[in-house]
């Protein structure tokens, strides 16, 4: 599957719309990373704890969005955006949202195949023969 924060994926061209595609995730603070938080803040530097957590958070919403797009059968969601919302003290929504598509590969195109370009396992571009 194609993921890109473009309208339009190099190579290839959109020839249908399958639909809105969104998946979210909400996590909740840890009180060990809050500890740990509190003691960065006197000293300055990044909170590790809360970078790895929202690197989850974003990966969980990418994967629940891309199972989305496969129910759709789509080749790729292009246009993807990433929103964040703070639900309640200590908890936050992470959602990520993009639109469905099916592709074909332009005539003429030198554009690698899906799996080449996008560091896509072999044998994932059969979609687009």
């Amino acid at each position: 599957m194609i993921i890109v924060n473009t309208e339009t994926v190099p190579g290839y061209e959109i020839t249908a719309l399958c639909g809105l595609v969104q998946g979210n995730t909400i996590r909740a603070k840890h009180v060990g990373r809050d500890i740990a938080a509190g003691l960065k803040n006197l000293v300055g530097g990044e909170l590790k704890g809360y970078t790895e957590l929202l690197t989850e958070a974003r990966r969980e919403a990418i994967e629940r969005m891309m199972a989305q797009a496969q129910q759709l059968n789509a080749d790729a969601v292009v246009n993807v955006r990433f929103s964040t919302s703070a639900i309640t003290q200590g908890a936050a929504e992470l959602y990520a949202y993009g639109t469905a598509v099916k592709l074909r590969r332009n005539a003429g195109s030198a554009a690698p195949p899906p799996a080449q370009q996008f560091g896509m396992p072999s044998g994932a571009d059969a979609p687009f023969a």
